[in-house]
């Protein structure tokens, strides 16, 4: 159990994370289009998308891995969006004081809260009215049906391989140990294959797409080493009958569609109220969560900036 003390400096540690990360985002961003005659982008809205689509050019979305970022706090949550944080995986790798994380489900964690508590209810609310994507990658399954029944918009799942949502998307994660059961055998495209395969004969070609998960994760198929592979990918499945309108909602449309229905949900919840209520400061002191909430080790501000400078 960690005590009242440590739990701020955690926060503040996990908040300054957050910032730092949107900054050198944006920042590489920067560097990038100066390098590549402006064809990246950050974008913000579907419209915004479809724009730099037909123009060519590769729209880039800001996303949160993990609930613990806004530190149980509408206003973070709020200021993450407004610096252009478009979708939110409602937590990572450990429970949050509202919501529990895929570990319980394999017994490594006991649950904190049996899903979303009415506090995590409440952020999936919020999440809805801002217009923000709710990813339910990494939640237990107690939390991802909470949310599916809680969200009045679609919902993703950004790498998860095979499951299925509300009028959502399911994304393949590449990651070899999710999508080979074997561990003596090295996963291959046709692991992956099988599994987009899947999905779409469970949930429709409409519910599936790539979340390769190639910046999370050390081992991938062999064959998929890297994002200059997919066409080799959809070459394969055109081979399986796949026509050029289904790889397209593979290879983006589906997730569209998805924010598409998340920014109708947005405007039709424009005049409710914000937020306003905290979690329960007990929630938080008692809450069965883990010190490791911060997913990433401290980031060395002069390293980040030197690559930064190397892109530029």
């Amino acid at each position: 159990m960690l005590s009242s003390q440590n739990r701020t400096f955690d926060s503040v540690i996990t908040i300054l994370l957050s910032a730092i990360e949107f900054e050198v985002f944006k920042r590489l961003q920067i560097s990038v289009t100066d390098l590549r005659s402006s064809n990246v982008s950050i974008k913000n809205f579907v419209v915004d998308i479809e724009y730099a689509i037909a123009n060519n050019k590769t729209a880039s979305l800001i996303a949160i891995e993990g609930g613990h970022s806004i530190q149980s706090s509408f206003a973070i949550l709020r200021q993450l969006y407004q610096m252009g944080a478009r979708y939110m995986t409602l937590t990572h790798s450990c429970n949050l004081p509202w919501a529990d994380s895929s570990p319980v489900d394999a017994g490594l964690l006991p649950p904190a809260n049996g899903g979303l508590s009415t506090f995590g209810l409440e952020v999936v609310d919020e999440m809805n009215r801002l217009g923000m994507m709710i990813d339910l990658s990494h939640v237990s399954s107690d939390t991802m049906k909470a949310a599916i029944i809680r969200s009045k918009a679609p919902v993703i799942f950004s790498h998860s391989s095979a499951r299925r949502s509300n009028r959502g998307i399911v994304m393949v994660n590449f990651y070899s140990v999710f999508i080979q059961c074997d561990p003596t055998k090295n996963a291959t495209m046709e692991d992956v294959i099988a599994h987009i395969e899947h999905i779409r004969t469970i949930a429709g070609v409409d519910a599936v797409g790539i979340g390769a998960d190639y910046d999370g994760v050390d081992s991938v198929p062999i064959d998929l080493a890297d994002v200059s592979y997919y066409p080799v990918l959809f070459e394969a499945l055109a081979q399986r009958g796949w026509t050029d309108e289904d790889l397209e909602k593979l290879a983006g449309r589906n997730l569209l569609r998805v924010f598409l229905g998340v920014e109708q949900v947005r405007d039709l919840l424009a005049n409710l109220p914000v937020q306003q209520d905290s979690i329960r400061r007990e929630d938080v002191e008692n809450a069965n969560i883990s010190v490791d909430c911060v997913s990433w080790p401290f980031i060395d501000d002069s390293r980040v900036a030197e690559n930064a400078n190397v892109l530029a």
